[in-house]
């Protein structure tokens, strides 16, 4: 999750070393205070059970994020408009943006009494970056000097300087790599988990405002967390702790938010869209926040690759959905149609990208499309598009699904997953072997890890990010695009950087490695019991700041 809004993002990335020293511990001028002060009431909230052991660099869907983001401090973190903070780090600087000296603050500990130092980063990033360890987030690392895809090697350009500070050499400057230390992939590790990291997943020790409760982890049913009395940072719980309650059902969070038996929802199911601002009142939030929601096709499927038979079925398929209606019929306006791969609510984002007509609505267009795709190879069966029910997306997928049935003349239907981690299983699978239960394309999608455009491009369709190494659940694959990647991401100035992500979503616009749907408002609430509650930029509530009454 992470966004961009702000032109004091650009300007400051300008400087070149971010200024970060400017942003330490001690300004808190951007902080949310209580007007109540602590309390000692435990907050509830929903999620949804993580799809893997609890390891940051592991972890790279929202359920898990949630609680990694609760338990670890990383060097920065991000404020509820997006903007860095120095959490951990003393200073991050650099004279040409690719060689960075970081210092960190002395006296942080993790919960088991280990210290945080530089080293506490730095085995952290070398664990997941190194191949033989396959984490989901390992491609975070591929900017440091001696990053690779092919063996396992040390980040060389890693360095422990003493206990307080490290020094990271990049491959090519990068303006806005100092704003993406925030992310989970970059949180430090004990030494205590390098003895046994499944082990250490199921029972984490971190340095952040909270730490699982014993016993705390009830798979499938939820998490409890509490405070962290020795954590250090500007985030300190209003609050006695937080349970996430991992549910099944968005409808069976909402009802339990409106008899209080939920303190916070981040997301209202559907059904009660046209209903939710009206029922909660003032506690109801609807505002913009960092997501982009679509569904993949992945090259795999047959009819569907990267030739010229799948690119015009692509095209085909995202001509015949009615966005607009949909947005307004189902969401109820909580939805805005997509007209690229990001968020508006990031800085460079733009609407008039060559090549964005592909996401009107043109049925007839769209028919002929499908026509010349059939006069190339004919295509007969059942196009499905998976989805995990608690996730409240049925709704859409039948919306979308009635839209190719009328458009282009043929069976359409949503393919139903239970929760989201066994969707998430099946889609890893089919990228490796194809042997799964998916049966076609599936729900997808991106809340932004940091605040960059390139969080939105490189993660979902950079090579690098394929065949289960990240989170190119497409295996899609484009030279044009990876080079426009790379050369963004050594550009010396953000402007710059922004202007060859546009050129790259011009090729994902001809290439439709995912159909882009709409960008998400975060829509979501809170009961008579608690104050002081805020949604980030991201969408998640700053659950540290709220207070139980």
């Amino acid at each position: 999750m992470k966004i961009r809004r702000f032109a004091g993002f650009a300007a400051s990335v300008a400087v070149g070393a971010l200024a970060l020293t400017a942003c330490s511990s001690g300004d808190s001028s951007d902080d949310t205070t209580t007007a109540s002060g602590p309390s000692t009431g435990i907050v509830t909230a929903n999620s949804s059970e993580p799809q893997n052991p609890l390891i940051p660099t592991n972890t790279n869907e929202t359920g898990g994020g949630k609680i990694l983001n609760m338990i670890f401090a990383g060097l920065v973190y991000y404020d509820a408009k997006g903007e860095t903070h120095n959490e951990v780090a003393d200073s991050i600087t650099s004279d040409d943006q690719q060689n960075w000296t970081i210092k960190i603050k002395s006296g942080w500990k993790f919960t088991n009494g280990e210290p945080v130092t530089a080293k506490s980063f730095v085995d952290a990033w070398n664990y997941g970056a190194k191949l033989s360890n396959a984490q989901l987030s390992s491609y975070f690392f591929e900017p440091i000097e001696g990053f690779s895809y092919d063996k396992d090697s040390e980040l060389t350009g890693l360095k422990v300087v003493d206990d307080t500070t490290f020094t990271v050499k990049l491959t090519s400057p990068q303006a806005d790599f100092p704003l993406r230390l925030g992310y989970s992939a970059y949180y430090p590790l004990p030494a205590a988990a390098f003895t046994d990291m499944k082990a250490f997943g199921e029972n984490p020790i971190g340095n952040g405002p909270y730490k699982v409760a014993d016993g705390g982890w009830e798979h499938n049913v939820q998490i409890k967390l509490v405070p962290n009395a020795d954590y250090s940072g500007d985030r300190k719980p209003q609050n006695g702790g937080v349970t996430l309650k991992f549910y099944t059902s968005q409808d069976a969070a909402y009802a339990d938010l409106q008899s209080d038996q939920l303190d916070v929802l981040d997301a209202v199911p559907d059904s009660a869209y046209s209903t939710f601002e009206s029922d909660l009142g003032d506690r109801a939030v609807n505002k913009p926040a960092a997501i982009f929601q679509s569904f993949t096709i992945g090259q795999w499927q047959d009819h569907f690759k990267s030739d010229e038979e799948g690119m015009l079925r692509r095209k085909a398929i995202s001509e015949a959905i009615d966005r607009d209606s949909i947005t307004k019929t189902i969401f109820q306006g909580t939805r805005t149609p997509a007209s690229d791969f990001t968020s508006p609510v990031i800085a460079g984002w733009s609407d008039k990208i060559p090549g964005n007509d592909v996401l009107k609505y043109n049925p007839e267009d769209a028919k002929k499309l499908w026509a010349q795709a059939d006069a190339i190879s004919k295509w007969s069966g059942k196009f499905t598009i998976a989805y995990n029910a608690d996730g409240g997306h049925q709704g859409w997928v039948d919306a979308v699904s009635n839209n190719l049935k009328a458009n282009l003349g043929i069976d359409a239907e949503g393919q139903s997953y239970a929760v989201f981690a066994d969707l998430r299983k099946d889609i890893g699978q089919a990228q490796l072997d194809k042997k799964s239960g998916l049966t076609g394309a599936f729900r997808s999608g991106w809340q932004a890890d940091y605040p960059s455009l390139f969080n939105f491009l490189g993660p979902l369709y950079a090579t690098a990010a394929g065949q289960g190494k990240g989170s190119n659940d497409g295996n899609y694959s484009n030279k044009t695009v990876d080079d426009l990647f790379a050369k963004g991401s050594a550009e010396k100035t953000v402007d710059a950087a922004n202007a060859d992500f546009q050129k790259a979503q011009e090729q994902l616009f001809k290439d439709l490695p995912a159909i882009p749907l709409w960008y998400s408002n975060v829509t979501g609430g809170y009961s008579k019991l608690v104050g002081d509650v805020e949604f980030g930029w991201d969408s998640v509530p700053l659950y540290y700041e709220i207070t139980k009454k």
